[in-house]
């Protein structure tokens, strides 16, 4: 399982209710994925390969190498 190596942000579960919403609220269980990139990163100097989330990149959270 991938992790934000900035943010720790990671994948969470819940259950999906359906769109119609008919009978008793029918619930599937699924799991939410954050937007991870596997990228060539600067750290303390060496460049190492770690997964970041698109929000951490975005924002210049993480130097690319």
């Amino acid at each position: 399982m991938a992790v934000c190596a900035i943010c720790q942000k990671k994948p969470i579960s819940g259950n999906q209710v359906s769109i119609a919403r008919s009978h008793v609220s029918r619930r599937a269980a699924r799991i939410w994925k954050p937007n991870l990139r596997h990228v060539k990163a600067n750290i303390n100097g060496e460049v190492k390969k770690i997964y970041v989330c698109a929000k951490c990149l975005r924002n210049g959270k993480v130097k690319r190498a």
